[in-house]
Parts: C-alpha cells; sequence; structure tokens
C-alpha cells in the first residue's frame, strides 16, 4: 500500500471484492425494491459498485463489505481476495445495515415552485421534488500450515457464515498464485506484480470464497483490525475494473471523514440539471473527480451529519431467541417464527413474508416446501403436511438455532450497537476507472468541519412571461428561457467549484477555486437571457416569452426586484457562502 509519510505503521485493509475465479457484477437494484432506495430523488441506481461501512473502535477499524454477485453465475466459482495488513476477525455482517444507512444518506436534488400572480389568477403551488419522504471468527485460526515447497504460510482457515476463508502469510508472488490456483482461485496473471507490491509492503492475504451449497445465502461480511485509519487499497481491482466504477464508502464515529491521500471535490451546482432531479449526476461526479488536480483520485461527500436520520428498524429484536428452536418439533416451526415476528403469512392475501433477507434461505436449508402446495398453504398448517416432510435435515433443531445466531442475531446486535454509539456519519462517493487504481485511498476523522446536507432544494419560480428563474441552495440564481430545459452554458464551465486537500484538524487546502469563473458564466448567461421591456410592457429582448405573457397582466419586474438585482446579491453573497 502507499503511505503517506509517517503512516506507515498504521495497518490498512482492502474492502473491494476481488474475483478470482469469475469477475462478476451485482445486478442493478431497483428503486425501493427490496433493496436500498438510493441515489438522488430516490431514482434506480445502478450498485454495480461497491458500498463499504467504516466503523472507528478506539484503536481498531471495522469494516463491513456489501458482497454482490450475479446469481446467475456458478457460485463456486464466486472467490475474491483481500490484501490486510494484520490478522482480522472476520463475522457475518447485516444486509439491513446497508439498506438503512444507504437510505437515510441519500443525496436528494429537489425543487419547490411558486408562480407569479398574473391578473386575478393565483397559481402559487409547489409540483417540485418532496424529500424522500456479534461476532464470531469461523474457524481454527491457530496451527498453522505450509504450502509445499515453501509457499505460503495459513493463519486462518474456517468458515465464516457462508464463505470459506483463508488467510495467507509470506511467500513469493509466484507462490501465493499458485496456492490459489490450486484451491480454485484461478487469479489472472496480471495480478502477480500487484500481489507482489502487497507482499513487499507486508500485507497478508484473506481468500475467501462461497461454501459448497446448492442455494448459496449471499451476506456482507465483517472484518475487524488493528488500526486508526481506514483503507480501500484497490490496486487488484483494476485487472477486472470498468471504467468509472462507482465506490461508496461511509464511516461510522465521533467526527466527519475525509480522504487524506485523495483529493476532496465540491460539485459546481450549476451543471446538476435540477429540473430532472439531478439525473446527469453521475456524469456530474465522474467529470468532477477527473478535473484538474483531482485527476480520478478524488471524493465527493454527499452527506455529513449525524446518524439519527438512519433507521434502526429491523436490524435486531429482543424477541429473536434461537433457544426457542432447539428441540422444537417440525410442526411448531412457523408459529415460533411468528412469535418472534420473524416471519407472517397473510390470511388475506395468502403470501408468506420474511422479515429479514437471509431468513428464507436459511430456513429452506432445513425445510423444504413438498412439491405442489403453495407456502402459504404449508407454512400455517405444517402438521397437515408433516409426513411429506425430510425430518432429517431439521434433526432437533439445533443447527437451524446456530445458523440463526450466526447469521441473522449477532450480525442485527453488532448492527444496532453501531448505529447506537456512533453519533456522526459520512457518505463519500467516487467515480475510477483502471488506469487511475494506481493509489489505495486512506480515511481519517477532522473534529473541525461542516456538516453537509443531504437534501439539495432549489426554488423554481415561474414568471407570467412564461420563463423561470431558479434560486439554487447557495443562494445563485439562474435565469432559464420559457420555463425550458436546465441551461448548457457557454464559454468553459467548471464541472467542479473547488478541489482541496483535505487536513486531519482544521480547514482544508484550496487547490482549485471556480468560483469566480462560475459567477462570471453565469452573469453573462443572465444578462444575455433576461428579457428587456419597453416602456409598455411588451418583451423586446430576442429571448422574450409568446404574445400570451405580454397580455397576462403580470409586473414587468420580478416581485423581489429585477432579476439582475437579484443576480448581483446572489454574487455578493458568495464569499460569505459556508465552505465544506
Amino acid at each position: 500500500m502507499r503511505y503517506l509519510p509517517g503512516l506507515a505503521s498504521r495497518a490498512s485493509l482492502l474492502a473491494l471484492p476481488l474475483v478470482a475465479a469469475l469477475w462478476t457484477h451485482a445486478t442493478p437494484a431497483q428503486a425501493c425494491g427490496g433493496f436500498a432506495c438510493d441515489g438522488p430523488n430516490g431514482m434506480n441506481v445502478d450498485q454495480s459498485g461497491e458500498n463499504i461501512i467504516f466503523a472507528f473502535n478506539d484503536g481498531k477499524v471495522e469494516v463491513h463489505i456489501q458482497v454482490a454477485y450475479d446469481p446467475n453465475t456458478e457460485a463456486s466459482k464466486f472467490a475474491w481476495v483481500i490484501p490486510i495488513q494484520s490478522l482480522p476477525e472476520f463475522h457475518v455482517g447485516s444486509q439491513i445495515l446497508f439498506d438503512n444507512v444507504l437510505n437515510g444518506t441519500v443525496p436528494f436534488y429537489g425543487f419547490n415552485t411558486q408562480t407569479e400572480i398574473c391578473g386575478d389568477e393565483d397559481f402559487g403551488g409547489d409540483d417540485g421534488g418532496a424529500p424522500n419522504d456479534g461476532g464470531l471468527t469461523g474457524g481454527d485460526s491457530g496451527g498453522s500450515t505450509t504450502g509445499g515447497g515453501g509457499g505460503p504460510e495459513v493463519v486462518f482457515q474456517g468458515q465464516v457464515g457462508a464463505f470459506d476463508i483463508t488467510v495467507l502469510k509470506g511467500g513469493t508472488a509466484a507462490e501465493v498464485m499458485d496456492w490459489l490456483a490450486d484451491n480454485g482461485y484461478n487469479q489472472p496473471p496480471e495480478a502477480e506484480s500487484i500481489l507482489q507490491q502487497y507482499l513487499d509492503e507486508g500485507h497478508l492475504f484473506a481468500a475467501l470464497k462461497l461454501a459448497p451449497s446448492d442455494d448459496p445465502i449471499v451476506h456482507p461480511i465483517v472484518l475487524v483490525y488493528d488500526g486508526v485509519e481506514p483503507c480501500v487499497p484497490i490496486r487488484l481491482t483494476r485487472i477486472a475494473a470498468v471504467q468509472d466504477m462507482d465506490i461508496r464508502v461511509f464511516f461510522l464515529g465521533d467526527h466527519r471523514a475525509i480522504p487524506t491521500n485523495y483529493r476532496h471535490v465540491l460539485v459546481n451546482p450549476l451543471k446538476i440539471n435540477w429540473p430532472g432531479f439531478a439525473d446527469n449526476y453521475k456524469e456530474v461526479i465522474t467529470a468532477a473527480v477527473d478535473a484538474y488536480l483531482a485527476e480520478g483520485n478524488a471524493f465527493v461527500t454527499e452527506y455529513a451529519g449525524t446518524t439519527s436520520g438512519i433507521s434502526q428498524a429491523n436490524l435486531y429484536s429482543p424477541s429473536w431467541d434461537a433457544k426457542a428452536f432447539q428441540g422444537l418439533p417440525v410442526a411448531e416451526i412457523y408459529n415460533t417464527l411468528s412469535a418472534q415476528n420473524l416471519m407472517f403469512c397473510d390470511e388475506y392475501s395468502y403470501q408468506c413474508f420474511y422479515n429479514h433477507p437471509l431468513l428464507e434461505g436459511v430456513l429452506r436449508s432445513y425445510i423444504t416446501v413438498p412439491d405442489g402446495v403453495g407456502d402459504y398453504e404449508f407454512w400455517t398448517c405444517m402438521s397437515c403436511f408433516e409426513d411429506l416432510i425430510d425430518p432429517l435435515p431439521w434433526g432437533d433443531g439445533a443447527a437451524f438455532s446456530t445458523d440463526l445466531v450466526d447469521r441473522i442475531i449477532e450480525p442485527g446486535q453488532r448492527a444496532l450497537n453501531l448505529l447506537q454509539t456512533k453519533p456522526y456519519v459520512t457518505r463519500m462517493y467516487t467515480t475510477i476507472s483502471p488506469h487511475e487504481m494506481m493509489a489505495d485511498p486512506m480515511f481519517a476523522e477532522n473534529p473541525n468541519l461542516p456538516e453537509i446536507p443531504s437534501q439539495r432544494m432549489a426554488q423554481r419560480y415561474l414568471r407570467c412571461d412564461g420563463h423561470a428563474e431558479w434560486t439554487l441552495p447557495d443562494g445563485r440564481v439562474v435565469f432559464v428561457p420559457d420555463n425550458g430545459p436546465w441551461p448548457e452554458f457557454p464559454g468553459e464551465m467548471p464541472w467542479e467549484e473547488e478541489v482541496d486537500q483535505m487536513a486531519m484538524a482544521g480547514a482544508p487546502q484550496v487547490l482549485v477555486t471556480n468560483t469566480v469563473a462560475i459567477d462570471k458564466i453565469l452573469a453573462d448567461w443572465n444578462s444575455a437571457n433576461t428579457p428587456k421591456y419597453d416602456v409598455a410592457g411588451a418583451d423586446t429582448a430576442d429571448t422574450a416569452g409568446t404574445d400570451d405573457a405580454a397580455g397576462c397582466g403580470c409586473s414587468t419586474q420580478d416581485p423581489s426586484g429585477a432579476l439582475a438585482a437579484l443576480t448581483i446579491l446572489g454574487i455578493a453573497g458568495l464569499g460569505r457562502r459556508r465552505r465544506s
């Protein structure tokens, strides 16, 4: 890993799945379709990138990795390798935690609308956007073994939830490649030189793959390791990464998190398509982080503030009791699950619902619904079909009880504890391409930076002459002729307003600021496009509205003063806008 001066002793960890035998991609999440309703204005968001949650824990770093693989591929070929600097603890993670954190921090771009009173009619209103309303180590970490020929040492081997995990130490890159190949991790040849870099820096490698199963139950994975500075080693990722791959990182702690060796970018809000609810959001972010002195190694902060807006619902319930299933007769399984609010069958829709994303998969590992029998019919009258149920997988319920603890109860307790003990959350986002994955981003906390809200609300004012004026959250006023599409501003309108180098205390160092240039282009646009009126109130500008506008009986001025005055005031106030 590439370290900043003086940081060589700090622990670091890769949090990006690096698929070895089969490059996989997550299925895009549908808005509110059982995954996180994420992205500006709750639009469908491509979740093919990575979502990673870090937590700062008194000399330890805890990282939750959202694992995704293509269910249409052969699960046995899903495998990935993580460079790590010290032997961590491994735990099963909570998918619900990711859902709740994504939903609770999602950036939202919307607007309210006001309409100028024309004659005796009042068309005022608001038709704009509205805000979207435990652990286990999983195996034997002692009794190290070594590969043949003095290769890498196996310092941990075991199963954690759905994953078989092996941690390798030492050896050469060629020997590590041989071990991976012999054990079903077919790394591409290009990986060898990158593996050697990590070995030279003292890293270990955690190799993960799905344990043999007819129906694998994929879940997040948690690693806890000694250190104070989270790191995302992405150098191996570039072998299989796509152009402009999405990376989202979340930090739960006491203060706002910052990138320490990557830049930080403030996006130019004039490049956002406000009428389209920021439907060009990824395009803007990609261009901004590729700007001068950001150079593709930069993040934007989408939210920084309290964790109070993150729901704790469904993470964990005191009613979940694994012991109740030990020795439980098969016919009582549904009744017990229902009593613990883990499962519910609706007598009106004849459908059954699982109140945890892993429950159905775990349950079907022990109980198979007989052919030709519907789920509702089966679960609500298990005694009716007891003769058709294979009793061997369920046994005395002890194995199911253990899985319930390992995959649902303890991950839920850990996730709930994080949200209850960490008062602050930071959400950062970037897009990055393979040729830019040469340095591993590292992060720290800065107690001196302001919060960044997730909601960005503009104000649209519809004039009687058919034109519109938009006031953005930073106070800038934009004239939009004929209430049409968002302007394509002339000249070299920057994608980024500011590029900063963040510090662990105090204000950031400003490397690039484009505020003056942005304001000049905006002022020129407004001056060239704002209609001019003669004494009789007729529109004389080339961009004037239709004849209807001249006859609507409205004032020839903006209700709060001439637009030019508003623009000047907006520019004058820029120096007082809070920087973040």
